[in-house]
């Protein structure tokens, strides 16, 4: 009898955020609201680099996200942005990352959620594809022109 409970919450919640969105009450974006929580604090509030955080790190310029675009020849490199943010694929030649691995850390907390939710049909790697493909495609709308 509680096997059908997940499925209705989720049925339940789903219908609510469309009705919401529909009636312009609820307008999140995923990917800004990745990055104001996740990368605002390094990269700055715009993606320029300028983040409070930069003066506490060894590094000695933070990337500016907004020429990502520009730095590539005026191609967006998607792949290469999500490669980076993911993190759980080193390149060998390329060194290590000084950015935290955002794959792991976004995976523990899809498993975390799982363990809550057994019945529920919930694919923790697909919760963590979403979220950095939410923050690469917010990335890619805020290159300069």
């Amino acid at each position: 009898m509680t096997r059908w409970i997940p499925a209705a919450l989720l049925l339940g919640s789903a219908f609510f955020v469309s009705t919401a969105l529909a009636a312009g009450e609820a307008k999140e974006d995923l990917g800004k609201h990745e990055y104001d929580v996740h990368c605002a604090v390094c990269h700055g509030p715009t993606g320029t680099g300028n983040g409070p955080y930069v003066a506490l790190l060894n590094i000695k310029e933070m990337p500016d996200l907004t020429t990502l675009q520009r730095r590539n020849s005026g191609v967006y490199p998607y792949e290469r942005v999500y490669d980076t943010i993911d993190g759980r694929r080193q390149i060998q030649a390329h060194g290590t990352s000084d950015m935290p691995i955002w794959g792991d850390r976004y995976m523990d907390e899809a498993k975390a959620g799982y363990h809550e939710y057994p019945d529920a049909p919930y694919m923790p790697p697909y919760y963590v594809r979403s979220r950095i493909l939410a923050l690469t495609e917010y990335l890619a709308r805020i290159q300069a022109k």
